[in-house]
């Protein structure tokens, strides 16, 4: 079973601040670092270290050749990744003394895909197939409407969170990675501001309105160091947090994701991949930076 992740690739700039700027304020920072990122890729990255076979799509700069080259190197079949005359995407990332992180996100070569490409991506894709998917490129619709017609599972991360994210075929994504506030917004779409601000601080209800919304897919809903949940039509599975020091959370949720979605490929239980998402995650948090901070399989399995 392979997983085809059609990922944004980006170049990370890494301010360490005493705390995030607020408007009309101007601060130093401690210094800066330049990291390979973007959620496809960390995704990828992610994926590959858990064991799963990942085939990337995606689109750089000049600029962007290391990110190709970390790839290759993490064992991402990098044959479909295009190098353009444009600037790749990049971020501008704050992280503060707690380790929290807030990012401004420069989308470049990640929107520079197109249905022939994504065609081309895809020929040899089989059903049974997962498609992974996030909200940092373009053509989303059309990602989604060959993966469906391909009878290929669709895994969907929608971060960043976009007015546009409501007019795509949401009915066929089959696997939702969500956090607490895309969570909220997302399954509270249809309810008053006021609601979806009580709904992010209530996980239940949440998965209750994605049941009630999606009953055909499956939820997983992360809450940072308050662990995580699985939701579907019928069952609700809950996983506690590791308790660590966190220094960078940049990469958390996509290390999660990877190591979900590599386990549920090659046949894990539902009980048994968010464990191993969650102990990836846990170890991530630890390190600086994003791709960087993604750990091995040997190394989950070395705290199992």
């Amino acid at each position: 079973m392979k997983i085809y992740n059609m990922g944004s690739l980006n170049i990370d700039y890494v301010y360490r601040v005493p705390h995030f700027v607020q408007p009309g304020e101007t601060i130093s920072s401690y210094g800066r670092e330049i990291f390979a990122g973007g959620k496809g890729l960390n995704q990828s990255i992610a994926l590959a270290r858990a064991g799963a076979q990942v085939i990337h799509g995606g689109m750089i700069g000049p600029d962007g050749a290391f990110l190709k080259e970390l790839l290759e190197d993490s064992g991402v079949d990098t044959t479909h990744i295009c190098t353009l005359q444009e600037a790749s995407g990049h971020t501008v990332i704050q992280v503060d003394e707690q380790g929290q992180n807030c990012i401004i996100l420069y989308a470049g070569t990640n929107h520079c895909v197109t249905k022939a490409y994504l065609d081309e991506l895809l020929k040899d894709a089989s059903a049974g197939d997962f498609m992974l998917i996030q909200n940092e490129i373009n053509c989303l619709n059309e990602a989604m409407e060959i993966a469906h017609k391909k009878k290929m599972y669709i895994a969907f991360n929608p971060s960043p969170i976009s007015k546009e994210l409501f007019t795509l075929p949401l009915s066929y994504v089959d696997w939702w990675f969500c956090n607490e506030i895309e969570g909220a917004i997302l399954f509270g779409k249809n309810q008053k501001q006021k609601m979806a601000d009580q709904i992010a601080m209530d996980p239940e209800k949440i998965m209750q309105q994605f049941q009630k919304q999606y009953p055909q897919s499956h939820l997983i809903l992360t809450l940072g160091k308050k662990g995580s949940y699985y939701c579907d039509k019928k069952d609700i599975i809950f996983q506690p947090a590791f308790e660590v020091k966190a220094i960078d959370t940049t990469a958390a949720g996509d290390t999660y994701s990877g190591y979900f979605l590599a386990d549920l490929a090659g046949g894990k239980n539902i009980s048994d991949a968010l464990k191993d998402a969650s102990l990836a995650a846990s170890i991530c948090v630890t390190r600086k930076g994003a791709a960087p901070s993604i750990p091995y399989k040997k190394e989950i399995e070395n705290l199992i």
